[in-house]
């Protein structure tokens, strides 16, 4: 299902940030810059994903979630829940 959130903009934002955090790490490894700088690289691109991720799930849990739980939808519920597991692996 296709569809467009009021975060949108700054779900793009954020994930263009960590591109350009990832381009980072890979260059630092290429140029043999120091481990302990490439580790906090590599730091900045987990924040920067997991808060992607949180936007994302309040986006959903907002607007998707609410309106599966108005209607009974059950396997919504059931896949925010698989969602969920997975992202936090």
């Amino acid at each position: 299902m296709e569809h467009m959130h009021e975060n949108t903009a700054a779900v793009l934002n954020r994930l263009s940030r960590a591109i350009g955090h990832l381009e980072s790490v890979r260059n630092m490894v290429e140029n043999g810059k120091n481990c302990s700088d490439v580790l906090i690289q590599l730091a900045a691109v987990k924040a920067a994903i997991n808060n992607t991720g949180k936007i994302i799930l309040k986006d959903h849990l907002n607007h998707c979630i609410v309106e599966a739980v108005k209607t009974g939808d059950q396997k919504a519920l059931d896949d925010l829940s698989n969602a969920i597991d997975q992202f936090m692996k």
